[in-house]
């Protein structure tokens, strides 16, 4: 009797545990896109393009050690990530993310022309990428998707700093899977582009390197 119980018990920390983590079974690979509705991040040009503050040169997005993959990275503990098995992004967030910022300040009309680097184009300013994560933890419940990075704006002819500022999101998944991490992912990520466009807008009106 006592070895049976010590074996429903066992069974029960199982179960329990499988529901409080993700899934790592065998099965089709699903590859998903960072591709957030562009209503949800888009943003009304704030000035015409004869007020426009020259070329904006987007330098290649850095990700932070661990997040440099296309496999999908999750936390159950803090400080030890994991992938999914059979779940992956369709390229590296950080090269996705990097596309979308570069659509997003296009889009603000702050810029006569934003062009990613590496390039030949000789700009006015810089916008530098840092530290990018992006993980689904589940540390609570629900889980939460926390995506975040590091810019910094640069003045090119007097090489000087503008301003450098650390963003970070947190969003609720619907669901406790890797589908729920992508949906909750593509939010945080529309509200991120949100704020990036914001604040270089900010920092460009008041025109004062070091303030922001």
């Amino acid at each position: 009797m006592p070895s049976r119980i010590v074996r429903l018990s066992v069974v029960s920390l199982v179960l329990l545990a499988g529901c409080f983590m993700p899934r790592a079974t065998e099965g089709p690979l699903h590859t998903y896109l960072l591709s957030p509705e562009i209503g949800a991040w888009s943003t009304q040009p704030s000035t015409n393009k004869h007020e426009a503050h020259g070329v904006l040169l987007l330098s290649a997005p850095q990700a932070e050690a661990g997040f440099d993959t296309p496999r999908m990275v999750y936390l159950t503990r803090a400080h030890e990530v994991g992938y999914y098995a059979t779940n992956q992004w369709a390229e590296t967030p950080v090269r996705m993310i990097g596309t979308l910022l570069v659509q997003s300040l296009e889009k603000s009309g702050l810029w006569r022309v934003v062009v990613p680097m590496p390039s030949s184009v000789h700009g006015d300013h810089r916008l530098d990428t840092q530290g990018l994560t992006l993980q689904q933890e589940f540390l609570q419940r629900p889980s939460q998707v926390r995506v975040g990075f590091r810019l910094q704006l640069v003045e090119l002819r007097e090489q000087v700093v503008v301003g450098t500022r650390r963003f970070e999101v947190v969003e609720n998944a619907p669901t406790d899977d890797a589908y729920g991490g992508v949906l909750a992912a593509n939010r945080a990520v529309a509200t991120l582009l949100e704020q990036v466009a914001e604040w270089v807008t900010s920092c460009m009106r008041e025109g004062a390197p070091g303030h922001c």
